[in-house]
């Protein structure tokens, strides 16, 4: 078994981590892959029996993709991950790693890799397609799509539509489309609900709207979701996709959002990792 590792050797609490988990999968007969950059590091560390090659060679000959970091880190792998249908299993190093099921006090528990004995947990995706100026730029989102406005900006209005029907206009800071997956990100701390990472839907969510009556709505993914803006005063609007993004918006742009045929199959090594992490991580520390 091959398992390509995935980490910012740059950041400390992953280059703690970094050689604690190599000796785990070697101990586990499990061979480890990593980014050829980090070759002479680990030569300096004394670190042998790692294969080097470039990122997408890795993902081409791994059997599992395995994060060290937090949820950014699985973000930035996990749609490569889905691209080459494999599975990912994020050690977390950040400072909630909501998505990343195992704590680096756990690694022990790397044994399941080889052994098969874990769960999956299926995760989807979105194509994002945004229109502009008879030019079309595709993207990909884990976690969610959000239209913003600039600092100094007029408040604009958004217009989403499900298909072809409009569903609501409203003036707001911003707009956030997120996947179940996403529930528990930005769209969480705007007031939207957590959902059920196994759902297929959308979750629309407004930032500060203008308004008395504005709440997230959950829409069926089978609908595509369209987004524009109309402009006050010249409003200056931006596209952030998984936070990665942030694209200068015309009136004219119209924003596409489907559910991709990709889905990333996101490693669960104890079963039932995302309940026990709204307990742990959202609910516990309220107490």
């Amino acid at each position: 078994m091959k398992v390509f590792v995935c980490a910012n050797l740059t950041k400390e609490k992953s280059f703690a981590a970094f050689p604690k988990i190599i000796s785990e999968l070697q101990k586990n007969n499990i061979t480890p892959l990593a980014e050829s950059k980090y070759a002479d590091i680990c030569k300096s560390l004394d670190i042998s029996g790692i294969t080097f090659a470039e990122a997408e060679e890795n993902a081409a000959n791994c059997d599992i993709f395995l994060t060290i970091g937090g949820d950014g880190t699985i973000l930035r792998w996990g749609k490569r991950a889905a691209s080459h249908n494999k599975p990912l299993l994020g050690v977390n190093t950040g400072r909630l790693g909501f998505m990343a099921t195992l704590e680096t006090d756990d690694l022990s528990k790397l044994s399941a890799l080889s052994s098969g004995s874990y769960e999956i947990s299926p995760r989807m995706l979105l194509n994002v397609t945004l229109s502009s100026a008879g030019k079309t730029e595709r993207y990909t989102a884990l976690n969610d799509v959000v239209l913003f406005k600039g600092v100094r900006s007029k408040l604009p209005e958004y217009i989403v539509y499900s298909g072809d029907t409009e569903l609501t206009g409203v003036r707001a800071d911003g707009l956030i489309i997120s996947t179940p997956t996403g529930s528990t990100a930005y769209s969480l701390s705007a007031g939207g609900p957590i959902i059920d990472p196994r759902l297929s839907c959308f979750e629309l969510t407004a930032l500060s709207p203008h308004t008395l009556f504005s709440r997230p709505m959950i829409f069926s993914a089978e609908v595509p979701l369209k987004a524009r803006y109309i402009a006050y005063e010249n409003s200056s609007v931006f596209l952030s996709v998984d936070g990665s993004e942030s694209i200068d918006l015309s009136p004219d742009d119209h924003i596409t959002i489907e559910r991709s045929d990709l889905t990333l199959k996101l490693i669960d090594i104890d079963g039932g990792s995302f309940y026990s992490s709204v307990h742990n991580k959202l609910i516990r520390p309220l107490k």
